[in-house]
This record gives structure tokens, sequence and C-alpha cells, in this order.
């Protein structure tokens, strides 16, 4: 059977060595024609293969690095909060007599919002002031016994003098120099009952005070959580009766910025998030608050970061879902190539050459396995690759910010309007 030039010359070749390997006692001639065929298939193949990578020309695509805008961000979610909420509760136990705000109210520092039952705090004051009063008394009771003990002293000792020591006696002298020192010690007593019953009475005035609860701020009411004749029960924690919200015209946005981007993101950039609310509204932000301790949730790492909001038109309300778009680096009129074209690298730089015997054979050559640039950061060093007249030619650039799809370049031999490769395509066989 004759090879035709079609068939693989690999083929061929194997054939006629069978045959060879079969006919060992055939004669010199049938050799000699043997060894002819044999080189004769070999050029056929050579002529195949020459032919086919004549053909295999490819496709360099390109784009050309231009002038443009470049604008980085950086993605984040969280809830809107008031700057400044506060918990109204109460230090007391006992029944709410009245309960005199509503959600939305507004309200003004020292407003009353509710009132406790004081019928018992006010008897307590009562009581506090009596006792004032009784110790009061008691000091003036003091005071007497005191001044009676020094009067008596002082005429026993006059006494004394004008009788030379010999009336009173000695030992009635020391008896009322005690009394007068008891008598003082006495009122000193009644004085520190004084003290004690004017703490009480304050104490209870205080409670009495507390039992009336008024706005710490000037705001409005988010929540309010009593109602007229519900009991409070203030044990080891204060129960909260209503949350205050300060000013609602200014507004947080707590997001969580992934680990990720943490690093571009700073004080003072600027920031817009939307809410599901307002479709299609973007709402300006700006960062105020990076925070430096982290929260792994389901093995993703955040940090909470603070987005200062202005609501004048009260269109935001806390606890809004927000998804925020944070501005991280702008650049105007920098010069951009697309990220592909640094990740480019020529195939023929890596493709080496293949032997004859690797050419007929079937399989991939060693050493086809092309190795992927690493990514290049922002202040590196990297490799694009243009279009010239001898083919590809390697320019070499310093990169700076990237969004992702483009990269700033910040030099190099680089100019705008030089066509870059991004990619290579084979001609199809």
């Amino acid at each position: 059977m004759t090879q035709t030039p079609d068939h693989n010359p690999s083929e061929a070749l194997r054939g006629l060595l069978n045959a060879a390997a079969k006919d060992g006692a055939g004669n010199a001639r049938r050799r000699w024609l043997l060894l002819g065929a044999t080189l004769a298939a070999l050029l056929v193949g050579i002529a195949l293969l020459a032919g086919n990578d004549k053909g295999a020309t490819g496709e360099f695509i390109s784009e050309d690095a231009a002038h443009g805008n470049l604008l980085v961000t950086a993605s984040a979610s969280g809830t809107l909060q008031p700057t400044k909420s506060v918990d109204v509760g109460s230090e007391l136990s006992g029944t709410l007599a009245t309960v005199l705000v509503q959600e939305n109210d507004m309200v003004r520092k020292g407003q009353l919002l509710a009132e406790l039952d004081t019928a018992k705090l006010k008897d307590a004051v009562d009581k506090s002031r009596a006792a004032l009063a009784a110790a009061e008394a008691a000091v003036m009771q003091k005071q007497a016994t005191v001044a009676e003990a020094r009067a008596a002293l002082t005429r026993m000792r006059r006494v004394s003098e004008l009788s030379g020591g010999k009336v009173p006696a000695r030992t009635e002298l020391e008896t009322q120099e005690a009394a007068l020192q008891r008598a003082v010690a006495d009122e000193a007593s009644a004085r520190a009952d004084v003290t004690q019953a004017r703490a009480t009475l304050k104490t209870d005035e205080t409670n009495l005070g507390k039992a009336t609860i008024r706005s710490p701020v000037n705001g409005v009411v988010l929540t309010r959580k009593v109602e007229p004749g519900q009991t409070v029960a203030a044990q080891m924690t204060t129960p909260v009766l209503f949350v205050l919200a300060e000013d609602l015209a200014k507004m947080e946005l707590q997001v969580k910025v992934d680990e990720a981007d943490v690093a571009s993101v700073k004080n003072g950039q600027k920031a817009t998030f939307t809410v599901s609310a307002w479709p299609g509204r973007k709402f300006p932000a700006t960062i105020q608050r990076v925070g430096l301790g982290s929260t792994t949730t389901d093995n993703v790492v955040t940090y909470k970061t603070i987005l200062q909001v202005g609501n004048d038109d009260l269109a935001l309300r806390p606890g809004m879902t927000a998804t925020s778009t944070i501005v991280t680096a702008e650049r105007q009129d920098v010069l951009l190539v697309p990220n592909a074209a640094l990740r480019f690298t020529p195939p023929t730089g890596e493709k080496p050459q293949r032997s004859l015997v690797s050419r007929l054979l079937p399989g991939p050559p060693p050493g086809m396995a092309k190795k992927r640039p690493a990514a290049a950061r922002n202040g590196d060093e990297a490799r694009v690759w243009v279009l010239g007249e001898q083919g590809p030619q390697a320019v070499t650039v310093r990169i700076g910010v990237s969004n992702g799809r483009q990269t700033e370049i910040v030099g190099g031999d680089l100019k705008a309007g030089m066509a870059v490769i991004t990619d290579y395509q084979e001609a199809k066989k």
C-alpha cells in the first residue's frame, strides 16, 4: 500500500520498519529499496511540517495607551445610626403614673417625659424632714446641757479660789469637769445626727426628683418602650424607657471594610452610598474614623469604619441598610493601560525550538508551560509589549494605582498612542 502525503510520516516510518523486521532473510536489493522508501517518507513528512509551520501564524490583539481619568473605589455595606443616641431609663422601681411623649416627638433638654407614682417617695421625704427637725432640737438640748455644766464648773472653781482650795473637794471638782466633757461630747453626737438626717432627707428628695424622668438632650424620641400603669423594676440593670436621638440632621454610616481594602481607606476620603428606600439616589458621605480593631465573621476579617452623613431633609432613618462606595484614589489626565497588557507575555518568548524527532513524535514538547507573571503593585516596575516593525518589543514602565481594569503609568518609556499588546490569538488551522 502506497503512503499518501496526507498520512502521518511517523506512521509510514513505523510500517516500513515492521516490514523490514519481517523480511530479515531478504536480499540486499530489497533492503536498499526499503531504505529508499524510508528516506522518501521522511522527506515528505518534513515538507508537510514546514508547510504547516508557515501557515500557523497568529494575531496580536492590542489597545492604544491613552490619557484619561482613573477612579479607584472600595465597596462596603453597613447601617445608618444617629451620631448620638441616649437610652433614658429609671433608677427607681415603681409604677408609671404618666407617659407624656410619643415616638417621633421632638423634645428639649429637661422636658418631662414620664413620671412614677410619687406617693411613697413624698412620705419618705416628710419622714426625713421630721427626723432632721428632731435631730436639730436634740442639738439645742445638748447645747443647753453644755452651758449648764460649764457654768457649774466655773462656780466651783471660783469657790475653790476663794477658800484656798478647801472647798469644794477635789473629787467634786473633777466630777464636774467630766460632766462638762460628757455634755460637749453629747452635743457633737447630736450634731452628727443632724448631718445624717440632712443626708437622708437629701437622698429622699433626690429619689423624688428621679421619679420624674426628663430628657437629657435636645432631640427626637426614636423608641417608647413603656405605657402608663406599667411597673418598672430597677434591680441589677436600669430598665430603658425611651431611646432618644440628639440630631437626625447629622447621622453616621457604620460599615465593615474588608481587610483587602482597609489599607487604602483613610480619614477624610469622600464616599457615596445608596439605600433601598431611595433607589437611584446617591447620598454623599465622608470618612470620619477607620477602626483599628477587627471583627471576624465566617472567616472574613473586616474593620468598622464610620462615615459622616448629612441628613438635612430627614430622608434617611436610623437602621437603614446602606451600600457605600469609598473613593480611595482619583487621578486626572494620566496615562492608562489595560491590566491585561501588564500580564501579557509573547508566546515566542518561551517557546523552544523543537527537534525533528520531537516534531514527528506525538505529544507536546517539553518546556511549553507558560508561567504567568506575578501581579505588579503600586510603585513597582513592570513590562508591557508594544507592536513594532520587528514584532513585539518590551517597554519597561513604573505603575501607579489600578481600579482592576486599568492601571496608571507614572514612569517609563511608554507614550500615549503606543499600541500595547493585551493578548495573542493563534490562527485557525
